[in-house]
């Protein structure tokens, strides 16, 4: 389709919106809904490409009764434009919204503030214009080879075309360090989507610094990019992936705040929080940051009596909640610099920890990497120099709407003030209406997916500013793999089909039937262990005669 500008349709008038317009196409030319189809208008005396994206279809039966929409414009213009006999033609009608012409100086798009006349030729937006156009790039130029760019990461092709032919390479720079959203149904390949976003950032053009927490396990197929050539370089470059399960996470005690600690401890009284909060603070103004509980206690007890209640009390639930629990440590915690390098994904797999602890060394690591970006671009010493990229499968359960998860208020902090300190954060989530709205919204680019529930489609249409109603009305019907990407690192959004992983996919679903099959010949194969019963009078029936 690379190039093509045959005529597929006539402008017939004005829509509804001020932003549309109406055209009508003969019933073999197919153009579907969310297709990009241009023409050309005056601008200011230049001529100019303006894009429009079809957003609506419905079949005319009949040229001279069914064209109606301008009367000015009679069935012969129409079909003299459109080289077609006028003897009962079927023709369909279409809705399209301009988008505009592509601003070379502005680089994105411009409206042009007026809509096509009646009888303007409509053709087939070209491939390669829209591969430089649709995304947000930063092209001077309407039409070049965007696979040339560094920094760009292929997620896959227009959904309406064929199978590769308009690809789309999105800028990782705008949705690395303005933050992402993926949203999607159970089964739809937000997952998948994300894997594909992983490859991409770990290609020699990148070599992102890129941290997965990942609640249920399903990243560890990405150690096959090491080896593989497509993410090898000349220089010797190749991504480094490391894997950190529940027994390398640790958090070392004193580096909880005290918030941190009241939730463990689960609503301790006024007078345990007072105690608590003057022995945290004592042990805080250490010199030594290697403590554990029983320094904690032994200092509530110099600061009030050995024998305060509270302070007995305390150190019961310390001991429990904290001292008896794996996750905290005196000494040990996860160093910075093993686990965030460039060239490195570090996958946190956590899925051996319960929800709380996960949550729990979430905030503590956030707020460490957090607070070394910041002494970073202060030019203060830090252990992190460079931009960093962390991507939360499940996020709504470290972002929850309910606001419950300590790891909450560094996610707000994050999305809020990230960018500006070279810290991105991805969500990943199949719940829209179960995140925090305040970190939904901050997330500037969004690739959605296949939604159903009516309350995540109302969640995606109150925070996705980019992507418009047209295109939102297409959520439902979207198969696995299909996707609407918006947002930052978009000029305008586009419906694609994500590309194939060049590593092995770990989230499938498992095959229960044939799971199932093998099992039971299992157990079949197995020796019994049971006899029947002998109650002493001879063979046995297995039931017990009752008077």
């Amino acid at each position: 389709m690379s190039g093509r500008s045959s005529v597929i349709g006539t402008v017939a008038g004005p829509g509804e919106d001020p932003n549309e317009f109406v055209f009508v196409a003969p019933a073999d030319r197919s153009i579907k809904t969310g297709e990009f189809i241009t023409y050309t208008v005056a601008v200011d005396g230049e001529n100019r490409s303006v894009f429009a994206r079809v957003t609506n279809r419905e079949l005319i039966r009949g040229l001279p009764d069914g064209f109606l929409a301008d009367p000015d414009v009679g069935p012969e213009t129409v079909a003299a434009t459109l080289g077609i006999p006028t003897d009962d033609a079927e023709l369909y009608r279409l809705t399209a919204t301009v988008i505009g012409y592509y601003d070379t100086e502005m680089t994105t798009f411009a409206n042009p503030r007026q809509l096509p006349n009646p009888g303007t030729p409509l053709s087939i937006a070209p491939d390669q214009q829209l591969e430089t156009v649709l995304p947000n790039l930063g092209c001077d130029s309407v039409e070049m080879d965007v696979t040339e760019l560094g920094g760009v990461a292929h997620v896959g092709w227009l959904l309406n075309r064929p199978e590769e032919a308009t690809n789309i390479h999105i800028p990782i720079n705008e949705f690395a360090s303005t933050h992402l959203a993926i949203l999607a149904a159970t089964g739809s390949g937000k997952s998948y989507t994300a894997s594909v976003l992983i490859e991409e950032m770990m290609r020699p053009t990148a070599r992102a610094s890129l941290l997965v927490f990942d609640p249920h396990g399903e990243y560890g197929t990405l150690s096959e990019m090491q080896g593989n050539e497509a993410f090898q370089d000349d220089d010797g470059y190749e991504p480094e992936v490391v894997f950190y399960d529940s027994e390398r996470l640790r958090v070392r005690i004193s580096e909880l705040d005290i918030g941190d600690v009241m939730a463990i401890l689960d609503d301790p009284s006024n007078r345990m929080q007072e105690r608590l909060a003057s022995g945290w603070r004592a042990m805080q103004r250490k010199e030594s940051r290697t403590w554990g509980i029983d320094e904690l206690v032994t200092k509530m007890e110099q600061i009030y009596d050995e024998d305060d209640a509270s302070v007995g009390a305390l150190e019961w639930r310390l001991r429990r909640s904290i001292q008896r629990n794996d996750l905290f440590h005196p000494e040990e915690n996860v160093p910075l610099d093993d686990i965030v390098d460039p060239g490195q994904c570090t996958v946190l797999q956590m899925d051996t920890l319960d929800r709380w602890n996960q949550q729990l060394i979430t905030t503590v690591l956030l707020r460490r990497m957090y607070r070394e970006r910041l002494d970073a671009v202060q030019d203060r010493e830090s252990e992190i120099e460079h931009p960093i990229f962390a991507l939360f499968e499940e996020g709504h359960r470290f972002a929850p709407a309910s606001g419950d998860a300590p790891s909450l208020g560094i996610m707000q902090t994050i999305t809020s003030e990230g960018r500006k300190f070279g810290f991105g954060l991805g969500i990943i989530s199949q719940r829209p209406s179960k995140i925090d709205q305040d970190v939904l919204s901050q997330c500037g680019t969004q690739i959605s997916m296949k939604i159903r529930n009516p309350n995540d489609q109302d969640a995606i249409k109150t925070s996705v500013e980019a992507a418009g109603e047209d295109v939102l009305r297409e959520l439902p019907g979207l198969t696995p793999g299909q996707a609407i990407v918006s947002g930052d690192a978009m000029n305008t959004p586009a419906l694609i089909k994500v590309r194939r992983r060049r590593t092995k996919h770990g989230a499938e679903s498992r095959p229960v039937i044939e799971e199932w099959a093998d099992a039971y010949d299992q157990q079949q194969r197995k020796p019994t262990r049971s006899e029947s019963a002998d109650f002493g009078e001879g063979d046995s029936t297995g039931v017990q005669d009752l008077d």
